[in-house]
């Protein structure tokens, strides 16, 4: 993988004001791949006391977010289809991978799996990108 695309996907990550919010970090980049996490705090459940379907959505996001530019150029996503299996336990650490599996000029397809710290499957994701062809706008910043 390009490394200034790396640092570059690296530091945007941490700018990003949606990432901090959810407290989202990027663990691991390489191309077509990325692994995120995040603490799956109570901030973050919804009315019955679970999590949020929302918060586990984003965290999903940006680990396709991040897979899908790590080429050096701009991916936009068309397609999302979550399955949720198990809910995380309150405080759990989450780890959302997505791993692409097809990719042509214009498209690529991403499976991306959310885990908790022990493992459980919590939601399952097949995702689907347009690939733009032009580079990262932020990669000469």
């Amino acid at each position: 993988m390009n490394e200034k695309v790396r640092e570059t996907i690296f530091r945007k990550v941490g700018q990003e004001p949606f990432a901090q919010k959810f407290g989202i970090q990027l663990l691991e980049l390489e191309e077509g791949y990325s692994k995120v996490g995040m603490k799956f705090t109570p901030d973050m459940e919804n009315f019955l006391g679970m999590a949020h379907g929302g918060a586990l959505f984003a965290l999903i996001d940006e680990a396709f977010e991040t897979a899908s530019n790590s080429h050096g150029t701009i991916a936009v996503a068309l397609n999302m289809n979550i399955t949720y299996i198990s809910p995380p336990s309150p405080e759990s650490n989450l780890i959302a991978e997505a791993r692409e599996f097809s990719k042509t000029q214009k498209t690529a397809v991403y499976d991306i799996k959310l885990h908790d710290e022990q493992g459980h499957l919590i939601a399952s994701c097949e995702a689907l990108v347009y690939r733009k062809g032009t580079p990262l706008p932020f990669l000469n910043e």
